[in-house]
């Protein structure tokens, strides 16, 4: 006999609003099987994050590292709202996304470690993976911004009906071509979802000490804006869902400022514990935490069994551990894949070398990377 319930009611936390008379749905209903799928992405995203960690300090990564544990709330309740023709581009905290945008754990860490088995080939590391409408992963600070108003240009004159998600941090909330892509996507009516995770400090810096105004939802001025609790899975779903909403009944586009909080340091060469104090950290793990909490609400909802629950932890504790080792016996590839997958349609006859008489040739090995 089923113990556990098929779906169930919830409230979100409150939101605050900029330009606009409704706020999303205050009351969500949430189905058995949804609940376990979130569970187990936010799960596999912390246990992917722990991972890649490891391997920075056992020097299995090379560069730079960036992760999102104590963030995934946002990733994944954006991503239960969005469609086939949705799109999303980000910065360089991006793991998780590459995750859920398709690319297989083991290809994720392959990436990391920059072997022949990574979404890219090991040439893009940790800050540039892409899949399908997954535009990366940029390492100059703001500049998808713009980048992503392009993206959602191009499916407003496509008339694919698609938005994209533009996602930035409170540290790039201040850049000037931020706020030209507010203005030209206003201008143009274009269905863009601004998002700006906030997750208290850009780099080193918090953002009572970097921004005059620390409302970045009321940030676009007369683009509207949401302030969403990021750390509840729920709340940043309805959100997320109200913000495609908004952009596909033709109302241009919309900002989101998702409150959230990182664990680890701005990178992984930063302890994170120079500007802010243990206890900070700890007491958002403890009273705050998106696992945490929302494995308590489908617990107490009877959405799962615990039985349920840690099967799904074992699952995921396993798919990891086993992609570890596969991604750092991955080969690495060789000098001749330099010059290959540098545009789709390459019209230079050749790409110029350090000696200007010996050219380099373009190839495309990425063929299936392009639906």
């Amino acid at each position: 006999r089923n113990t556990y319930a098929t779906s169930a009611q919830f409230e979100t936390r409150p939101y605050k609003l900029h330009q606009l008379n409704e706020a999303p749905a205050p009351t969500v209903t949430l189905t058995s099987n949804d609940a376990v799928s979130m569970y187990r992405q936010m799960m596999l995203i912390r246990r992917l994050e722990r991972s890649a960690g490891n391997l920075y300090k056992e020097k299995s990564v090379r560069g730079f590292c960036h992760l999102y544990s104590g963030q995934e709330a946002v990733a994944v309740g954006m991503k239960a709202a969005m469609r086939e023709v949705d799109s999303i581009i980000s910065a360089y905290r991006v793991h998780g996304w590459a995750y859920l945008m398709g690319v297989p754990a083991v290809a994720v860490l392959s990436e990391l470690v920059g072997r022949s088995a990574g979404s890219q080939r090991g040439k893009g590391g940790s800050m540039h993976m892409y899949a399908k409408n997954f535009y990366g992963g940029n390492g100059i600070v703001g500049a998808q911004v713009p980048l992503g108003v392009g993206i959602a240009l191009a499916a407003k004159y496509m008339k694919t009906g698609g938005v994209c998600f533009t996602l930035y941090g409170d540290g790039a909330a201040n850049q000037g071509q931020v706020f030209e892509a507010y203005n030209m996507a206003k201008l143009l009516n274009i269905p863009c979802i601004f998002v700006c995770e906030n997750n208290g400090y850009g780099m080193g810096t918090s953002a009572e000490r970097s921004s005059a105004s620390t409302n970045y939802y009321s940030r676009g001025d007369y683009v509207p804006g949401i302030w969403v609790d990021g750390m509840d899975v729920l709340s940043v779903r309805e959100a997320a869902r109200y913000a495609v909403a908004h952009c596909t009944e033709d109302k241009g586009p919309i900002l989101l400022e998702m409150m959230t909080y990182r664990y680890s340091g701005h990178s992984m060469s930063d302890p994170g514990t120079s500007y802010r104090t243990r206890e900070e950290v700890s007491e958002v793990r403890q009273t705050r935490d998106p696992i945490t909490s929302f494995r308590e609400l489908i617990l107490n909802a009877s959405l799962a069994t615990p039985e349920k629950i840690k099967e799904i932890d074992d699952e995921v504790k396993k798919e990891i551990d086993s992609a570890v080792p596969k991604a750092k016996a991955s080969e690495e590839i060789g000098p001749e894949e330099l010059t290959t997958d540098i545009a789709l349609n390459f019209l230079e006859p050749n790409i110029r070398n350090i000696n200007p008489w010996t050219p380099l040739k373009h190839s495309r090995l990425a063929e299936q990377f392009i639906k």
